[in-house]
């Protein structure tokens, strides 16, 4: 399916942002993985990754549209990773409620797949969040081609159920929107961590009951679109070139540590002209519609 990279700007964005954002997080594997979007009504059109690309150098333009009915998909010459095209093929086939989907190997949670009990119990909050709300899928068989896939993404027609443990294997998290899905996704890894580390110490492990956790991930889920700000916030803060800096200078607080001098730069970008420029960024794609940062996730 060809189409222009300018259609499904804010797709585009937005999930060439979860690739970046993910691989800052460690969430990544090398070539692997692969995260996807729907772009219409049944959720058969999506977006996704181009093949063999790391997620730390996608951009939107890099996106390729899909069509999990399309039979002749992997003849195309930009054809997509064979076993993303088998998970997320037959994902927004089978579930249209799965606006989108991220597939990653991250540490905490593919160890947590490989437990002899792969369930992730309430702990904590961020635990408590899952509560009910994940499958287990214990059957690997292999790499997700057709047949695996099937049987995966089998697990996720129950709308309740927003992560899949893949065992053996990772998971993989889906949800209505870019922002919903990552939110989802890095929480589920932190969860992971803080129960991997809690087994680590071999003490007996303080479980909240059901009744709780029930109601604790209720009020996570309803609270006042917690899942967008957190995401535009990690939009705002990625590396923002300033107009006044020269090509090369970015203003340290993106990297980290340093100063402007120390990446060859002439003079300090200021703190308060960073702020101006995520506002202008944020204001203007706010009142054109078009992605934030386009300079970096274009």
């Amino acid at each position: 399916m060809a189409a222009s990279t300018a259609l499904y700007h804010r797709e585009r964005a937005d999930l060439a942002a979860a690739f970046r954002w993910a691989a800052r997080l460690n969430f990544h594997e090398g070539v692997a993985n692969h995260f996807s979007v729907a772009v219409n009504e049944d959720g058969t059109q999506f977006l996704m990754n181009p093949n063999q690309s790391h997620f730390s150098r996608i951009k939107a333009s890099d996106l390729i549209l899909v069509d999990a009915n399309e039979p002749e998909t992997m003849n195309r010459p930009d054809a997509p990773d064979p076993t993303a095209w088998g998970l997320h093929g037959t994902l927004h086939r089978q579930c249209q409620h799965a606006r989108v989907a991220l597939h990653v190997h991250s540490i905490h949670a593919t160890v947590l797949s490989t437990l002899q009990d792969p369930g992730l119990p309430p702990i904590d909050q961020n635990c408590a969040m899952f509560f009910n709300r994940y499958a287990i899928d214990t059957e690997y068989g292999g790499l997700a081609f057709e047949e695996e896939a099937e049987r995966c993404c089998q697990q996720l027609t129950d709308p309740n159920k927003k992560v899949l443990i893949m065992c053996h294997h990772g998971i993989m998290v889906i949800g209505e929107d870019v922002a919903d899905a990552f939110n989802r996704l890095f929480y589920f890894e932190r969860a992971a961590e803080t129960y991997i580390k809690a087994l680590w110490t071999r003490q007996p492990l303080r479980v909240l009951s059901d009744e709780v956790a029930e109601k604790t991930a209720r009020e996570l889920e309803n609270y006042p679109a917690q899942a967008d700000r957190h995401f535009a916030e990690l939009k705002a803060i990625w590396p923002v070139r300033s107009p006044t800096t020269p090509p090369d200078c970015r203003h340290p607080v993106y990297f980290g540590t340093g100063d402007a001098r120390s990446l060859g730069c002439q003079h300090r970008l200021k703190s308060s002209q960073a702020t101006i420029d995520i506002h202008r960024a944020t204001t203007t794609a706010h009142q054109s519609n078009a992605p934030l940062f386009p300079g970096e996730f274009a």
